[in-house]
């Protein structure tokens, strides 16, 4: 389990290799900081034998001296380490954040239904700074630690071999406490990451709700429940500092423990002549080298526990394979047309297996016509876009682009010859400009604006206090729904595709709105292939063909007059909106 656990963080060595220089640099440093800290040790010597014993004030000066040579060396020695290990450091973990994310914006959207956001985001944010942490600091203090040790052991064993001995016998000693807490150490790390991301799940989910949250007075319950994740989050971490805690405690104590016997052993032998004070007195800095190294290793085991804990959850990220992909050799996007079809479509949604989304469909929309979805809610209306837009393959059939399986075609390519305008539009943080030319990077200032006066949004774009450049806060909550959605309108009139899929893409608008945007969308869908989901006449009657959906199967379809006339449905959904439309008017 240890060492499956420990090569998790070998596999991060691709991403520090992509930086030699600086880690063989670093490399240098260590190994020269080890080496200078070991020389200290025969400047403790020389000091006593040559100055404090002999009595000599030049050899005092001298060793002085090197003792302070040794300590500029070190100090020059130790900022080039920490310089670099610590670049290194956020180097690496800013490479290792960005595959994170590139790998997450490919993959399938049932995989962010099946997963919480908040808990991804833990990973990308809290992971990823561990990792910086233990490649910066507790790396580099672990290998200075690890070189120490090794030296300071080849030197003890120069020094004095019999005190040497007697110092080795403590090690397995010193050894066992190591593996014994640091397994328990490595398990409550990964359970300490996993409980600070429902911390964060939790959060966000309630501050992205704020609204609901406070119109039903939930905010003393929900300050519980949180409490109750922080309060959870917090008694394992209890654990994990306790059981560290227990870890270093031992160590230190079984360490100078020993220091304390061998100095015993050490002063005899001074007063039975059998060595020098300088040499008990090299020994003794070499001794408690060694035991810093061990301590330090020690202390350092939890964090790069902790880092192979996190390493582990990054790298199971990096290893889902997306459901959607691009095929071996795509057909050109170019060679096809914007004609639509659904061709004994039968769909199941991954999250609700058992319920068919669509059964057995068969729609075809010609290119530059227009096709309206009717029915009642969980007809199947919105799994079309989603098919078509390739986020999810159908489980039987195929969905045609321009007579090509959309599966033939790159997810970019596709993707790009379609505009959506949602029910719920979707607006970034960013300014009314980044905005509308997200469909179109490259747009110029004059074809924004002219997207959005055709969307009937210039006038109160204008009216916003910096204009196009106005930010509009997170999903663009400074703006009503009918303005967000005239925002979404003018993205897709900006993208100028070939498709347009439209969700009821006036039903936040008033009456006066809805009359200049629904003009606007008239003359975007002129020559453009139109799939419209609609419950609004207005909308209905202008489509030049009309599906009537019911429980994810086609149960009728031709113009406004002739469903009336045979399908009852769909003049029963007819009746209800007349009806509303009546209601409203008065």
């Amino acid at each position: 389990m240890a060492s499956k656990n420990y090569s998790v963080l070998l596999k991060l060595g691709d991403y520090l290799l992509n930086y030699k220089g600086t880690l063989v640099a670093a490399s240098c440093a260590l190994i020269f900081t080890a080496g200078v800290t070991l020389a200290m040790g025969q400047g403790v010597r020389l000091l006593i034998d040559e100055g404090f014993i002999a009595g000599s004030t030049d050899k005092l000066n001298s060793a002085a001296l090197f003792i302070v040579g040794v300590a500029v060396l070190m100090a020059i020695g130790t900022y080039t380490r920490f310089y670099l290990v610590s670049w290194l450091g956020e180097r690496v973990s800013a490479d290792i954040r960005q595959s994170v994310f590139d790998h997450l914006i490919s993959l399938h959207p049932s995989y962010f239904e099946e997963n919480r956001s908040g808990e991804i985001m833990s990973r990308l944010t809290t992971d990823t700074t561990l990792l910086q942490s233990v490649i910066g600091s507790s790396a580099s203090m672990a290998l200075r630690s690890f070189l120490t040790f090794i030296g300071g052991l080849i030197l003890l064993l120069i020094t004095n071999l019999k005190l040497t001995l007697f110092v080795l016998a403590g090690v397995p000693i010193v050894l066992i406490p190591i593996m014994l807490y640091g397994r328990r150490v490595r398990s409550l790390s990964r359970k300490s990451q996993d409980t600070i991301a429902d911390v964060g799940s939790h959060a966000g989910e309630i501050i992205q709700q704020i609204k609901t949250v406070q119109s039903y007075t939930q905010e003393d319950n929900e300050r519980l429940a949180f409490a109750g994740h922080v309060e959870g989050a917090f008694d394992i971490a209890r654990s994990r500092i306790k059981q560290r805690a227990m870890l270093i405690a031992v160590v230190i104590s079984l360490i100078f423990s020993a220091i304390a016997a061998m100095l015993w052993v050490g002063g005899n032998d001074v007063i039975s002549g059998v060595m020098t004070g300088g040499e008990l007195g090299a020994f003794v800095f070499y001794a408690i080298v060694v035991a810093g190294s061990v301590a330090t290793i020690s202390e350092v085991i939890g964090e790069v526990q902790r880092a192979a804990g996190a390493a582990e959850r990054l790298l199971e990220l990096l290893a889902i394979e997306s459901l959607i992909t691009a095929p071996d050799t795509p057909t050109d996007i170019c060679d096809t047309s914007s004609k639509i079809e659904f061709k004994g479509v039968t769909f199941h949604y991954p999250s609700r297996p058992d319920t068919a989304a669509l059964t057995d469909l068969n729609l075809t929309v010609d290119q530059g016509m227009s096709l309206a979805l009717v029915g009642p809610s969980g007809a199947g209306k919105s799994t079309v876009f989603e098919l078509l837009q390739r986020f999810y393959d159908t489980d039987q059939g195929r969905v045609l682009l321009g007579n090509t399986d959309v599966r033939q075609l790159k997810p970019q390519d596709l993707r790009s010859q379609l505009a959506v305008v949602a029910q719920q539009p979707t607006l970034f943080s960013g300014d009314v400009m980044h905005n509308i030319r997200y469909g179109k990077p490259d747009a110029s200032k004059d074809d924004v604006i002219s997207a959005a006066k055709a969307a009937n949004a210039h006038e109160f774009i204008e009216q916003l206090p910096d204009g196009y450049h106005s930010y509009l806060g997170e999903q663009g909550v400074r703006l009503s729904g009918g303005q967000r959605q005239r925002l979404a309108i003018a993205r897709a009139i900006l993208k100028d595709p070939k498709v347009l899929l439209l969700d009821e893409a006036t039903s936040a608008l008033d009456a006066e709105s809805e009359h200049r945007v629904q003009l606007a969308l008239a003359n975007l869908m002129r020559g453009r292939t139109t799939i419209i989901i609609a419950h609004r006449l207005a909308t209905i009657r202008n489509a030049d063909s009309i599906a009537v959906l019911e429980g994810g199967q086609l149960v009728a379809q031709g113009t406004h007059e002739q469903l009336l006339d045979t399908s009852s449905l769909y003049k029963r959904l007819s009746k209800l909106q007349f009806q509303e439309r009546s209601n409203a008017v008065h």
